[in-house]
Order: structure tokens, then C-alpha cells, then sequence
């Protein structure tokens, strides 16, 4: 609902005096707020990758098997994507700072069973808690963002900076890894987020201000649990699919099937419900829906995009893992920059520039990364890399924006979830889908080199990195025609697979020609206006005709008479009157 505002000395739904408007009373604290979200985020953004580059350690300290090593890297984003629902619309019923403290504790708790795991099933526990930890943390930064900066133009600046500090996490995360790993033990990786922790519960609960929703009728706990099983199975399937396994094998297919199913009878049961779990009405916003789609969208195309990235720089110029992370910074500052000016550019450009540009920026950097082949060019990558980073960047700012702006007070929490679970998806089905583009790309270019047995063929089919083992075991001629031929074959995926993304990119572009035009902010500057001494000074505030029972709820901006007889634009919800009745 663009430009929410409320008329007279209206309080926004579920918060508190103490956070609201732009006076000295609570402008400052608002932002101390911001640091404590970002940091809470930080870590758990941090906490998805940073144990990309210590696999190797554990591994050879824990010795899992094949089967263990894939759940102890897949376990954490798996359960942290199927449990956001819940959460999030769990903090709407019983207050999001309460689950976010939570979420603190057992992420605290969690880390430190990780670190000292004696053995995979410990580890994989323990990556498991982390994951619902993070599901408590996640939404509950966004819908707490969303109560306490009611001013759309300061909320833009404050999603900005908590985009921005998304994107240094999962960059800082593989770095953070590697210098953990190399001067102490695999354990630390998750040991460095304990005294973090141990600040952030006393500050947290100190500084953070309470919220909750709609709390009428009861929460719908068979609709939390099937939501949450629904995408636990649908995610397990797409991750199986880009891992490797067949789409239409039955590891990958059942999953999904049965996920599909338990989605559809979550939709359904939730449209029967008189106080819904989540308020599907949200889609038949367009900017609600278009934003959700634009993120899976982004997400779709360069996720998976960003994996073969890091092996092309590692295995075909042969940097190592670190230089590989220093050379990919570039696209961290871009995406941090665009994070910090993005509140600007979007009251200029509006939502339907903005995340269009943003979609035509990235399809254009993708593109010209095409001029990526066997040998090193570090102009061309670090200019690329800068204009994809941007770009990604005002994509997902944007639609986040107009994503959350579209949700009420009451139901923020539901809306984060949705945000954040269509990331986790989009990422998901990125690399299913990605990877196999480039599989299929890859495969014609090794499957038949002159003097290399076909089973050695096969095998070298796999990956770039099985091809360069199975060249290592033929040696000779043989062997290094097969490495010649592999580099060559994944550069040429590489370059389809580039094209893929930017094609996807496209669409999003063309999705966002119906996002609104204008970012609408008269009427939050109405709202902070009309915030008088009684709000200022905590006195009791005054009725006025728009607060007395059986007011309507406006569909749109409309002018309605204030006590002074001007004209103030005003747009009630029901989540702003059902809280101050």
C-alpha cells in the first residue's frame, strides 16, 4: 500500500511512541535500531558461507561420508528456508523482538555444539539449529525495519543499508572462512559467532522495541507446519537437481511432488480461514507480486551464475580460493554503493525504473562477460563484476521496498517470510537450473577427445575438475589433450550459460514495467507532520473523527478535512485500526 499514512494524531499499528517520527525524541534511537538489525544479519548472512572453505578440514578431521558432507553443507540453508513462514508469522502473533531473541540464543547455542562437534551427526545437527535460528532471525530484522522507520523514505534508506550489509556477508563469509581455517581449527568458523551473540541478547533486548500484528483468531499451527514441510521438501528437491541428480530421478522428483502438494493445501486452507496464517490477498497486489517475482528472478539467474564464476577463476586461470574471493570484492563495494544510494535513486527513478534499470545493468555486465576465455583478463572481470554488483543490488533493493511497503504493520512479519523465501528459492533453483544449462553445455566438449578411453570420458563429463583428475591419472598426449579439450568445453558452457542468465534478466526487466511509477511519499511526510505535542510529550492522544468506531478503511489516498480545515491525504488499514481500537 504505497504512501500508508493515517489521519489526525494516528498512531502506526503496533509501534511504539517511543520509535516513531523524525523528532530528536526517537529519530536517533531509530537508527541505533538499523545497527543492531544489520548486525544480527551480518551474522547470518555470514554464517550461509563461511563454511564453503573449511569443507576440506572437516572432512579430513571428521571423516563423514558421501552422503553426510552433502547434509552438513545443504542442512542450514535447507531448514532456514522451510521454517521463515513460521516464523515470521509467528512474530506477528506473540512479538518479533521475542522470536529474534530467541533466534539469538539458539543461533549462540548452535554455533558452539558446531564447533566442537566430535562427529558428522553432531555437525549436522548442530548446522540444522543454526538454521532455525537463522529462520527466527531473518524476517524479524525485516519487519522489525518495517515498524520502527513508518516514513517510506527512511525506511528506503534503512533497507538500503541492510541490503548492503546482506551482500558483505555472503562475500565476507568465504574470506572470514579461509583466514579461520588456515591460522586455527574448522571449529572456529563457528566459534567466532558466540561472543557476538553474547553482546547482541542483552543490547537486543535493551534497545529493540516490541511489536506485534493482527492478533485475532488463533495462529494457525497445522498451516505453519505444512507450509514449513512444503518447502523443506520442494528445497531438498532443487537442491538435489543441482547437485546433480536427474530432474525426473526419484530423489529429486518425489520431493518436489510431495512439497507441491503440501503447498497447494496450504493456499487452499489458508483462503478458507477467516484470520489467514498469511494474507495471500498480498498477491493480488501487482507491486507485491511482481516484487516477490523479480527477487526469485534476480536470485534464478546469478546465483548459480556466481558458483560456476568461482570455478572458472579457480580451475581454468588457477587462482586460489582467496584470490578468488579478493578477485569477486569488486562486486561486494558495487552492491554496497548501490545499497547506500539506492533511497535516492529510487525517489528520483521511482519502482518501475529503478528495478527495470537495475535488471538491464546486470543482463548488460553478464553479457559483456562473455569476453571471458582460457586466458586472464582482469579489466574485463573487475569492470564486469562492478556493473553486475550494482545492478544486482538495485534489482533487490527496490523490490524489497516495494515488497514491504505493500504489506501492512500488522502482517510484516508474513511479508518478510514471503521476501526472504523466495530469495532462498530463487537461489535454489538458480543452481538446479544453471547448472544444468551448463552440464548440458559441458558435456559434448569431452565426450569424444581423440585418444581418451570413453569411460575415461564419462568420467571427465562430470565436471571440470573430474576432467582435469582423469587427465592427471592418463598423462601423456591423451591426458593433455582432455584438459585442453575440458578447459575449452567449460569455457564455451560458460558463455551459454551467460546467455541464459541474461535472458532471464530480460524478463525480469520487462516484469517490472508494472511496478508503480512513482514512489509515493507525500502522505508519510503527512503522517510525521501531523504528529503534535500529545505524541511528543506522551500525552494522551486526541480522537478525532476518523478514530471513531465504524470509520471505513480507504482503499486509496483520499483528502479528508483535519482539524484546521486542510486537506491531509490519509489511507487506513485494517492492521492501523484494529490496533488503536
Amino acid at each position: 500500500m504505497s504512501g500508508t499514512t493515517t489521519a489526525g494524531n494516528r498512531r502506526t499499528a503496533g509501534v511504539p511512541r517511543q520509535w516513531r517520527g523524525t523528532e530528536a525524541s526517537g529519530g536517533a534511537n531509530r537508527w541505533v535500531v538499523l545497527l543492531v538489525l544489520c548486525v544480527s544479519l551480518l551474522l547470518v548472512a555470514v554464517d550461509a558461507t563461511v563454511l564453503h572453505v573449511a569443507v576440506p578440514a572437516v572432512t579430513e578431521d571428521l571423516r563423514p561420508g558421501g552422503i553426510e558432507l552433502l547434509w552438513i553443507v545443504d542442512v542450514y540453508p535447507l531448514v532456514c528456508a522451510s521454517l521463515l513462514i513460521l516464523f515470521g508469522t509467528l512474530g506477528d502473533r506473540v512479538g518479533r523482538r521475542r522470536v529474534l531473541l530467541l533466534g539469538y540464543g539458539l543461533f549462540g547455542a548452535a554455533s558452539a555444539i558446531a564447533a566442537f562437534a566430535p562427529n558428522p551427526q553432531i555437525l549436522i545437527v548442530a548446522r540444522a539449529l543454526l538454521g532455525v535460528g537463522g529462520a527466527m532471525i531473518m524476517p524479524a530484522t525485516l519487519s522489525i525495519l518495517r515498524q520502527v522507520f513508518p516514513d517510506r523514505r527512511e525506511r528506503a534508506l534503512a533497507i538500503g543499508v541492510w541490503s548492503a550489509v546482506a551482500a558483505v556477508g555472503a562475500a565476507v563469509g568465504p574470506l572470514l572462512g579461509g583466514f579461520l581455517v588456515e591460522n586455527f581449527w574448522w571449529g572456529s568458523v563457528f566459534l567466532v559467532n558466540l561472543p557476538l551473540m553474547i553482546v547482541a541478547l542483552p543490547v537486543g533486548r535493551w534497545l529493540l522495541p516490541e511489536s506485534t500484528g493482527d492478533k485475532n483468531g488463533p495462529w494457525d499451527v497445522l498451516g505453519a507446519l505444512m507450509a514449513a514441510c512444503g518447502l523443506f521438501c520442494v528445497v531438498l528437491g532443487v537442491k538435489r537437481a543441482g547437485s546433480g541428480v536427474g530432474l525426473l530421478d526419484a530423489e529429486t522428483a518425489a520431493p518436489v511432488l510431495v512439497g507441491v502438494v503440501l503447498l497447494v493445501l496450504f493456499v487452499r486452507r489458508q483462503r478458507r480461514r477467516t484470520h489467514p496464517l498469511v494474507d495471500l490477498n498480498l498477491f493480488a497486489r501487482p507491486a507485491f507480486s511482481i516484487s516477490v517475482g523479480c527477487i526469485v528472478l534476480a536470485l534464478l539467474a546469478l546465483v548459480g551464475l556466481e558458483l560456476i564464476a568461482a570455478q572458472y577463476l579457480q580451475l581454468v586461470l588457477g587462482l586460489t580460493p582467496l584470490e578468488t574471493g579478493l578477485r569477486l570484492l569488486p562486486l561486494t563495494f558495487a552492491a554496497m554503493a548501490a545499497g547506500l544510494v539506492g533511497s535516492r535513486m529510487l525517489q528520483w527513478l521511482g519502482p518501475r525504473i529503478m528495478v527495470a534499470v537495475g535488471f538491464a545493468l546486470t543482463a548488460l555486465a553478464v553479457l559483456s562477460l562473455t569476453a571471458m576465455g582460457q586466458s586472464d583478463r582482469p579489466a574485463v572481470l573487475v569492470g564486469g563484476f562492478i556493473v553486475l554488483g550494482f545492478g544486482l543490488e538495485t534489482t533487490l533493493f527496490s523490490a524489497y521496498e516495494s515488497m514491504l511497503n505493500e504489506a501492512s504493520s500488522g502482517s510484516a512479519g508474513g511479508a518478510a517470510a514471503i521476501g526472504e523465501t523466495s530469495y532462498q528459492l530463487g537461489a535454489g533453483i538458480g543452481i538446479a537450473l544453471l547448472g544444468s544449462v551448463m552440464n548440458a553445455a559441458y558435456k559434448p566438449g569431452v565426450s569424444s577427445v581423440p585418444g581418451v578411453p570413453a569411460s575415461a570420458s564419462s568420467d571427465a563429463s562430470q565436471s571440470l575438475g573430474a576432467a582435469y583428475k582423469v587427465s592427471d591419472r592418463l598423462g601423456g598426449h591423451a591426458g593433455e589433450a582432455l584438459r585442453s579439450a575440458s578447459r575449452a568445453a567449460f569455457v564455451h558452457g560458460l558463455h551459454v550459460t551467460l546467455a541464459v542468465s541474461a535472458g532471464l534478466l530480460t524478463l525480469g526487466a520487462l516484469a517490472a514495467m508494472r511496478l508503480p511509477k512513482v514512489m509515493e511519499c507525500a502522505a508519510d511526510d503527512d503522517e510525521e507532520s501531523t504528529q503534535g505535542p500529545a505524541d511528543q510529550q506522551g500525552l494522551p492522544e486526541q480522537q478525532g473523527p476518523a478514530d471513531q468506531p465504524g470509520s471505513v478503511d480507504q482503499q486509496g489516498p483520499t483528502d479528508q478535512q483535519g482539524p484546521d480545515g486542510a486537506n491531509a491525504p490519509a489511507r487506513l488499514d485494517r492492521a492501523t485500526v484494529a490496533a488503536e481500537s
